[in-house]
């Protein structure tokens, strides 16, 4: 009985002695852990200098010629040919044939109606000569110097009522003014250029017969635009007159200085929108021509503009104090696409100016001077 307890005894002493063994073996095998230092990480920052921040109201819309023609025929005839092409994208200078129209037959009818108002003054001669001796010598010099061919002048004035009395009897009043009318409508079978300008449509060609009040063609100037932009309704108290702004192509590769021309006082009911006309000229403008406005509403005091992708929901972002990141609280005033304006920042305090990737708040960090910041 005594060799079994001593047995017993013998094998738990065995086994918790190779237990012993193996564990201290294992733990000799094992590499020594060494502690691996937290990475601090660099953020670029800047002190916050609030300021007097402007507020540019961002529109944009499409060229359009602030002299533009369309032309209409009021007579009608055959388009003659004529030295400059009546085809769009043709330029002409002010005072330039844009087209002309055959007008031999009216003309010839001009001619009839000028030869019947000189056979009239001629039939009163010699009761002039006999009833009206003072007036004679008037219509006689008026009758010398009548040119069928050349535009009527006017007639003489009458010396008595009588005179004009037996002149208006005769026909002779009415037929002069029947001429100046035939004479005024045969200027509209010849049209030209009011302006500096481009045809920018043509829809008749040589040898078409016009007829009256069809339209012919589109004729714009090249020298002043105006751009048509949707601006919000809160901005309608500061939009004035006279205002510069600057335009800008997609690709903001070219700008251009414009000036406010007008301001509708209309409010849109669907978009709280008010149109305001931005007139513009310069080189490489062109008609339908896609620009971007930046008009200066007004400003804020004590803000700063700063990056969108700083803010943190819209209402926080990163600060730098005792080397950790610390979130403010902050209030936005106005966003642009890329930009926001932001108020709630004390002078001096190191503002974030790069997004932090896996930022939060008490992460510590280590500051590195970044002058790009737009309050600078």
């Amino acid at each position: 009985m005594v060799r079994k307890i001593v047995g017993v005894v013998l094998g738990i002493l065995l086994l918790f002695g190779a237990f012993y063994v193996a564990k201290t073996m294992i733990g000799a095998n094992q590499p020594t852990r060494r502690e691996v230092p937290q990475a601090i990480k660099k953020v670029y920052t800047s002190p916050v200098i609030n300021r007097e921040v402007p507020i540019l109201v961002n529109a944009s819309g499409n060229l359009v010629a602030s002299r533009k023609i369309e032309l209409y025929s009021e007579v009608q005839g055959v388009l003659l040919e004529s030295k400059i092409p009546f085809k769009a994208g043709q330029s002409y200078k002010k005072g330039e044939v844009l087209l002309r129209m055959d007008s031999r037959e009216y003309y010839s009818s001009l001619l009839a109606e000028r030869s019947a108002l000189y056979d009239l003054i001629a039939g009163i001669m010699p009761d002039l000569k006999f009833d009206y001796p003072e007036a004679f010598d008037k219509w006689e010099n008026y009758l010398k110097a009548f040119n069928l061919k050349q535009y009527v002048k006017p007639l003489p004035e009458s010396s008595s009522d009588k005179e004009r009395f037996f002149i208006t009897g005769k026909q002779i009043v009415t037929t002069y003014y029947n001429i100046k009318n035939l004479e005024e409508r045969l200027g509209k079978y010849t049209i030209v250029a009011p302006f500096d300008g481009i045809l920018t449509e043509s829809l008749v060609n040589a040898g078409t017969l016009i007829r009256s009040g069809q339209k012919l063609g589109e004729f714009v100037s090249l020298k002043e635009f105006e751009l048509e932009v949707a601006v919000n309704a809160e901005y309608l108290d500061i939009m004035k007159v006279g205002e510069q702004v600057r335009l800008a192509d997609l690709n903001s590769q070219k700008e251009w200085t414009g000036t406010v021309k007008r301001v509708n006082g209309r409010l849109d009911l669907e978009t709280q929108t008010v149109t305001v006309f931005i007139g513009v000229t310069g080189k490489g403008l062109v008609e339908g021509m896609y620009l971007e406005a930046n008009i200066a509403a007004k400003a804020e005091n004590n803000a700063i503009e700063i990056e969108r992708n700083l803010l943190l929901n819209e209402k926080e972002i990163f600060v730098v104090e005792n080397n950790e990141l610390v979130v403010k609280q902050i209030n936005p005033v106005h966003y642009t696409e890329k930009t926001a304006i932001i108020k709630g920042l004390e002078n001096g305090a190191q503002l974030i100016t790069r997004p932090v990737a896996g930022g939060y708040a008490g992460m510590p960090v280590e500051m590195i001077s970044d002058a790009s910041i737009k309050n600078q």
